[in-house]
């Protein structure tokens, strides 16, 4: 049975069953939806139970010979266990979408085709067959934002804020358009990248054909081309100034896929394709990525303590938690990639289950602005429980699954020979505990305002399925991380040799 390609497209087959559906059909709308999040999320726990048993899922064709192009899928460890991730966050999206009413229908229809992209990029093994799932993956995003995005303005900022203003290009439609403009720049250098690549390689796009053959000369100007492309989605300073904007505008679902998955898309491009396929390069590189990934986690904590809209804080928390990710890249160890990997399963996990709880706030509260919020765990106990959770697994507390991924990053960090990387690193970590126990605290814990917020209630029904989903695996990835850090493991340690020959462990 083909699962992964039942993975990659149950979504897309949900999502063509919507359009036959008529648009009054609310209750049948959001069935369909979960019941294609529920068909891929099945088949990613099947996936990353054969990569734990060292028989990964694989499945291959000829697309077209003649362009050296075919269908090739892979779920080893890295790969189940992002595509896990991606069915949690869908899954649980779907249900934080029940309340949407405005076009529902093509909301959901967007939802889901944006998720067959990111389920195909995570499985591909043809480079031209991962550029068109990652344009699948990146393209819905302006629709999504720029129609059903929140409302509250954005005022455009940059060298080109005065032209945006006068064609009243803020809030949501700004949001959207930087978005997409920025998104789809870094897609250009990916592209040239790859038919580089392709053409060293004899004319095939095929990943597993790549190793070791690409030429110093390409290694040296390909990878930077795919660190700042993929890094634009990743949100590597300096091109991360989409992401904010983005978030604070994007529906709730949406920025859980957005920050929950999508911004995996671009470090999983950087470590899979950059680091694996391109090791002589990635040496060269490697100290740079390190000392940018130290500027965004030190950037965005301090971003994010500066700001007041909650929306705002999860966004440059986002940029910040993205910033450890590839600095354990840049460590090119098996400690470093293992919790590269992880610190994207931890973060996807976290700051989905923070975007669908800053959603119920705004729904309930109609508002964003934490200095104004305060008392709020005695009307919504359940969210109060799960906003600390997801603020201790930000921090690193022991016990939740942000503590092992910063774990192996720092002892990666301390093992690489870069040791001066941990200051940022556990800078980054400290800050962190600063803003995301503020927020807890004066929206939940401070001094309730029963004027100003009279009509509060806890989230309920479908509401709380994504708490419950997204807050329980930060738990048990936090106590037991084998269950994906063995497959994981398993894959880093056939990789890491194509790129470096450092022993981390």
């Amino acid at each position: 049975m083909p699962i992964l390609s039942i993975v990659v497209f149950a979504p897309l087959l949900a999502a063509l069953v919507l359009l036959v559906l008529p648009g009054r059909a609310r209750l049948a709308i959001r069935l369909v939806s979960v019941l294609g999040a529920t068909v891929a999320l099945a088949g990613s726990v099947v996936a990353l139970v054969q990569a734990s048993r060292g028989t990964p899922l694989a499945e291959s064709f000829a697309l077209v010979p003649e362009l050296g192009i075919s269908y090739a899928l892979l779920a080893d460890g890295w790969s189940a266990a992002l595509l896990l991730l991606t069915g949690v966050i869908l899954f649980a999206g779907c249900f934080a979408s029940w309340t949407v009413t405005h076009r529902d229908r093509e909301f959901y229809v967007l939802l889901l085709v944006l998720s067959t992209g990111v389920f195909g990029v995570f499985v591909s093994l043809d480079l031209f067959v991962l550029f068109l799932f990652y344009e699948i993956a990146v393209l819905p995003m302006y629709l999504l934002i720029g129609i059903w995005g929140s409302s509250k303005p954005v005022p455009p900022r940059g060298p080109f804020a005065s032209v945006l203003r006068r064609f009243d290009l803020g809030g949501r439609e700004y949001a959207a358009m930087k978005l997409t403009i920025m998104l789809l720049a870094g897609s250009a250098l990916i592209l040239v990248a790859f038919l580089a690549m392709a053409r060293a390689n004899g004319g095939s796009f095929h990943m597993d054909q790549m190793v070791a053959r690409i030429p110093r000369d390409v290694q040296m100007w390909a990878f930077p081309m795919l660190w700042i492309g993929f890094g634009s989605l990743a949100g590597v300073f300096p091109f991360h100034t989409w992401s904010p904007d983005g978030h604070a505008s994007a529906p709730t679902a949406v920025s859980m896929l957005h920050a929950g998955v999508l911004m995996k898309l671009g470090a999983y491009g950087v470590i899979r394709i950059g680091m694996v396929l391109l090791p002589e390069g990635a040496d060269v590189w490697a100290p740079w990525v390190g000392a940018v990934a130290a500027l965004n986690i030190v950037y965005g904590a301090l971003s994010a303590m500066a700001q007041t809209d909650l929306k705002y804080i999860i966004a440059y928390s986002s940029v910040s938690h993205m910033g450890v990710v590839l600095l354990g890249a840049a460590t090119l160890n098996v400690n470093g990639w293992n919790g590269a990997v992880f610190q994207m399963i931890a973060h996807g996990l976290m700051t989905g289950l923070f975007f669908a709880l800053v959603g119920l706030v705004y729904e309930k509260a109609h508002s964003r602005d934490v200095p104004a919020m305060g008392g709020f765990a005695r009307a919504m106990p359940a969210v109060a429980v799960c906003f600390t959770l997801a603020s201790l697994s930000s921090l690193g507390l022991p016990g939740t699954a942000g503590f092992v991924a910063e774990f192996l990053v720092f002892l990666a960090a301390f093992e690489s020979g870069h040791a001066a990387w941990m200051v940022p690193a556990v800078l980054g970590a400290f800050l962190t505990s600063i803003y995301t126990l503020r927020a807890a605290r004066s929206i939940f814990w401070g001094p309730p305002q029963p004027e100003r917020y009279p009509h509060l209630d806890d989230a309920r029904g479908p509401e709380r399925v994504s708490l419950i989903l997204l807050g329980a695996a930060i738990i048990v990835l936090g106590v037991w991380p084998a269950i994906v850090l063995d497959p994981i493991d398993r894959a880093t340690v056939t990789l890491l040799p194509a790129s470096s020959t450092i022993d981390g462990r």
